[in-house]
C-alpha cells in the first residue's frame, strides 16, 4: 500500500516515475497495478525488448519472475522522510529530535550537512503543516503552513551542524485550542527545496507516511472542553461487598455526543474517602472520561480491600445503564484505567494477582480489558503475592511521604517493590516534597522533608492530574505522543502551570518484549558479563552487582552496604531485582559493553536507553549535591568513535531528596530515573560512526567526561525501536 500510495503522490506532483526510475510502471501511470502486468504480457507476446526483465537477451519464463520482483520492489520516491525537529542544545548534538511539545515550548530544524550537501547554502522554504495520512498527501500535495506566518524561509549554511539548526517561528500558537476535544495536534514540517509549494521531488518531509512529524500539546494540567453532569454519589449491591462500603461517586461528561468514552475506577486507602478524589475526577471527565470512585475495604487490609474493588468494578459495570442512563450506549469499558492510593494503591495490585490467578472471576469485565494501572504511595502488606504480572503499570509517589515512606528495611512501606516486579510496560513518577494526602483533597497533613521544600496539595494535584491524563491518552487511547510526557526528563518535557521549582523524577521500563536488551543484571551470574552475553569490563571503583537492596535499617553510609538507599526489593530476600553500583572520583573512568557478534547491527534500533540512580548520602554524592552528568560512546568494528555527553540534554540525573533520619546525613531512598539518547545522536557532523557494526557501548564518567565524581546506580542498558 506505501508504494501505491508513493507512486500515487509523485504522479499528482507531475513527478510520474520513468521506466528507469520504476522499471515496473510498465504504462506509466505512477503506480503499481494489475495493469502493469497486463502490459508486460502484451509487451512479452510482441517480444518487445522492454520485457527482457533479466537482461540476458532472450524473453524467457525469467522474465516474469525478474519483473515480479521488480515490481514487489516498488518505485522508489524520490521525497526523502526523516526526523527534522527537536530541542535544540548547546553542545554536540546541536539538536535532540523529539516527537512531543507543550504549548510555549521552543522547537528547532536542522539539517545535517555532510547528509544533505546539495541544500546547503541555497535558500529554502520551511512549512509546518497539519499532519496528513499517505493517501491524503497522495490526494493533495499543497503545501499550506499552519502557522499565521506562513513558510519560513531558510538557507541553511553548512559547515558544522551548530549552524544549521533553526527555531522554527510561531510554533508557541499550534496546540489545540482549550475548546477543542483534542490534547494535543500533529503536524507534519516539510523542507520545500525547489520551493514550489508543493510536495515534490527533493523535498524533505519529517511526517511522511503514516507517521507524524511532531505534536503540539496543552497545557495537561488544565480542564479540558466538557462540561460534567452532575455527579451521582449513590449504593451498589454485589455478592460479597459489606453493606457499609457500598458507596460510589461517578462523574462524566454531559455532552451527550460523546460516546466510546474510557472508564476510571479510583480505590482510596486506609481511613480515606471516596469523595476526596473530585480534583481528579472533574479533570479527567472535563477531557471525556468517565470516572468513577468507591468506598473500599481497606480496615481489614489488602485481601479485603482488593476484595471489594473488583466487586466494584463489577457492580458498576454491571449496572452502569441503571446508574445513569444516558450513558448507555456511550461507554467503552474495555478501555479501563485504575487508580489506588495507599491501601488502595496495593490493592489494584492484588486484584491483578488474584484475577491472574483465578481466585477472582469478574462477571463483567476481565483483565484485559484494564489498560493500565496506577498506584498512588502504595503499601506492600502483603509482599511478593502482590504482582503486576504483565499489565501496564504507573507508580506515583511522594518523597516526603510520612505514611509510606519508602524508608530502609520497611518491606511494607517501599513502593518501589511493587513497580520492579511489573513484567509488562511500567513507569513512575517521584514527586520531591509531596506528601501522603496530597494527591487526595483531605487528608492530613504528613509532610517529612527539609523545611521549604514541601510543594503542597494545589501543586501535587496538578502534577497528578497531568500525568494521569498523559498515561490515559497513551494507554486508553493508543496516543503515541503521551509517551514522552511519561519518561522524558522534566526539564526536557513539562506542562507549563506546573512550577519550575518543582521536582519530577521519571522513569519508565517498556518491557521485555520491546527492545534489545544489553544488560538487565538479571541472568548472568558474573559482572564481567551481561545477560546478553555481552562482555563487561571497567575501571570505575568499588563496584557491585547484585539485588537492589538496602541491607541494614539506616541510610547512613556504610563500607558493608553497597546498595545503600537502594529500595526496590524486599529485605526477605524474595525479590530478585538487581542491578550495579559503582563510583569514580576525580578520576576519568570507564563502564563498556562489548556486543556479541550478533546484536552490533543498531542501525534498526532507534535510542539507547537506561536508568541512572545516584546513591544517597554517599561521600561522593554529598560533595556537590547536584545534577550528574555522564558520556555514552559508541565504537564500531573500524575504530570509529561517536561520544555524547548527556548534560548536553539538561537532563541531569537529579541527588535524591534531602530528607534525614533512619541514620546520619540527608538523603533519601534511591532514585532511578530514565535517561535515553537517540542513535541518530552519535552520527551528528560525519561522525563515521556505522550504527550496523558496533562493537562497544561505553559508558565514561569523570571530569572530563561529565561530573567529577559521583556513586551511581546502574540498570535496565538496552536498545530500543
Amino acid at each position: 500500500m506505501r508504494r501505491t500510495i508513493l507512486a500515487a503522490l509523485l504522479s499528482v506532483a507531475g513527478l510520474a516515475a520513468t521506466v528507469q526510475a520504476c522499471p515496473a510502471d510498465l504504462d506509466g501511470d505512477g503506480m503499481l497495478t494489475i495493469f502493469d502486468f497486463l502490459e508486460f504480457q502484451n509487451l512479452f507476446d510482441a517480444g518487445d525488448p522492454l520485457a527482457d526483465f533479466d537482461g540476458d537477451g532472450d524473453l524467457t519464463l525469467f522474465d516474469f519472475l525478474a519483473f515480479q520482483n521488480a515490481f514487489d520492489a516498488g518505485c522508489p520516491s524520490d521525497i526523502a522522510g526523516l526526523d527534522l525537529v527537536g530541542r535544540s542544545l548547546p553542545a554536540y548534538p546541536h539538536i535532540e529530535i523529539v516527537d512531543t511539545f507543550v504549548i510555549g515550548q521552543a522547537t528547532s530544524v536542522a539539517l545535517d550537512p555532510p547528509q544533505h550537501p546539495a541544500l546547503m547554502g541555497v535558500p529554502v522554504d520551511v512549512y509546518v503543516v497539519a499532519a496528513r495520512s499517505e493517501a491524503e498527501w497522495g490526494a493533495d500535495p499543497m503545501l499550506v503552513d499552519a502557522r499565521a506566518t506562513g513558510a519560513q524561509a531558510i538557507t541553511f549554511p553548512g559547515g558544522a551542524l551548530s549552524a544549521n539548526v533553526f527555531t522554527l517561528n510561531a510554533t508557541s500558537l499550534l496546540a489545540p485550542a482549550e475548546t477543542e476535544a483534542r490534547v494535543a495536534a500533529g503536524y507534519d514540517i516539510v523542507i520545500d527545496a525547489d520551493r514550489d509549494g508543493m510536495l515534490s521531488e527533493g523535498d524533505l518531509v519529517d511526517g511522511l507516511g503514516d507517521a507524524t512529524g511532531m505534536w503540539y500539546a496543552k497545557d495537561l494540567t488544565r480542564l479540558g472542553p466538557y462540561d460534567r453532569a452532575p455527579a451521582l454519589d449513590y449504593a451498589v449491591s454485589w455478592p460479597g461487598l459489606p453493606s457499609t462500603r457500598t458507596r460510589e461517586l461517578l462523574v462524566y461528561p454531559s455532552d451527550m455526543s460523546l460516546t466510546n468514552m474510557p472508564l476510571v475506577i479510583i480505590a482510596h486507602g486506609n481511613g480515606h474517602d471516596y469523595r476526596w478524589y473530585d480534583y481528579v475526577q472533574q479533570h479527567m471527565a472535563s477531557h471525556g472520561y468517565v470516572v468513577m470512585s468507591h468506598q473500599n475495604d481497606t480496615i481489614p487490609g489488602i485481601e479485603a480491600a482488593s476484595d471489594s474493588m473488583m466487586r466494584h468494578a463489577d457492580a458498576f459495570i454491571g449496572n452502569y445503564e441503571t446508574i445513569a442512563p444516558d450513558l448507555v450506549g456511550r461507554l467503552d469499558t474495555s478501555r479501563i484505567m485504575w487508580i489506588g492510593h495507599s491501601r488502595g494503591g496495593e490493592g489494584v495490585v492484588r486484584a491483578t494477582s488474584k484475577i491472574t490467578d483465578g481466585v477472582y472471576v469478574p462477571t463483567h469485565y476481565s483483565l484485559s480489558d484494564f489498560k493500565v494501572t496506577s498506584s498512588i504511595a502504595p503499601t506492600v502488606w502483603q509482599g511478593t503475592t502482590s504482582q503486576i504480572h504483565d499489565q501496564n503499570y504507573h507508580l506515583l509517589f511522594g518523597a516526603a511521604d510520612g505514611d509510606v515512606c519508602g524508608c530502609p528495611h520497611r518491606d511494607d512501606r517501599q513502593s518501589y517493590q511493587l513497580y520492579e516486579r511489573g513484567t509488562g510496560s511500567k513507569q513512575v513518577t517521584y514527586v520531591h516534597g509531596a506528601d501522603h494526602n496530597d494527591f487526595n483533597c483531605c487528608g492530613f497533613d504528613d509532610f517529612t522533608g527539609p523545611p521549604g521544600t514541601a510543594i503542597g496539595r494545589a501543586e501535587g494535584q496538578r502534577i497528578a492530574n497531568a500525568t494521569w491524563l498523559a498515561l490515559a491518552e497513551r494507554y486508553l487511547k493508543d496516543n503515541m505522543w503521551a509517551d514522552e510526557f511519561i519518561w522524558r526528563h522534566q526539564k526536557s518535557l513539562q506542562s507549563p502551570s506546573i512550577a519550575q521549582s518543582s521536582t519530577i523524577v521519571r522513569e519508565q521500563n517498556p518491557g521485555p518484549a520491546v527492545g534489545q536488551v544489553i544488560d538487565d543484571y538479571q541472568s548472568a551470574a558474573s559482572s564481567m558479563v551481561a545477560s546478553s552475553g555481552a562482555a563487561v569490563s571497567f575501571n570505575v571503583a568499588d563496584l557491585t552487582e547484585g539485588r537492589l537492596e538496602d541491607n541494614d535499617s539506616a541510610f547512613s553510609t556504610s563500607g558493608t552496604d553497597p546498595m545503600n538507599g537502594m529500595t526496590r526489593a524486599s529485605a526477605s530476600g524474595s525479590d530478585d531485582t538487581a542491578g550495579v553500583v559503582f563510583e569514580w572520583d576525580n578520576t576519568d573512568s570507564v563502564y563498556e559493553f562489548e556486543l556479541p557478534a550478533g546484536e552490533r547491527d543498531l542501525s534498526g534500533f532507534g535510542s539507547i536507553s537506561m536508568r541512572v540512580a545516584q546513591s544517597t548520602r554517599d561521600p561522593l554524592t554529598t560533595a556537590t549535591l547536584d545534577g550528574l552528568g555522564f558520556t555514552i560512546e559508541l565504537v564500531d568494528g573500524a575504530g570509529n568513535a561517536s561520544a555524547v555527553l548527556t548534560g548536553t540534554y539538561a537532563t541531569l540525573v537529579r541527588d535524591p531528596y534531602q530528607r534525614t533520619n533512619f541514620g546520619t546525613g540527608a538523603g533519601w531512598q534511591n532514585e532511578f530515573e530514565t535517561v535515553r539518547v537517540r542513535l541518530v545522536d552519535f552520527t551528528r557532523d560525519g561522525s563515521g560512526v556505522d550504527l550496523g557494526d558496533i562493537e562497544t557501548v561505553r559508558l565514561r564518567f569523570g571530569p572530563s567526561y561529565g561530573s567529577a565524581q559521583g556513586r551511581v546506580g546502574l540498570d535496565d542498558v538496552r536498545l530500543l525501536p
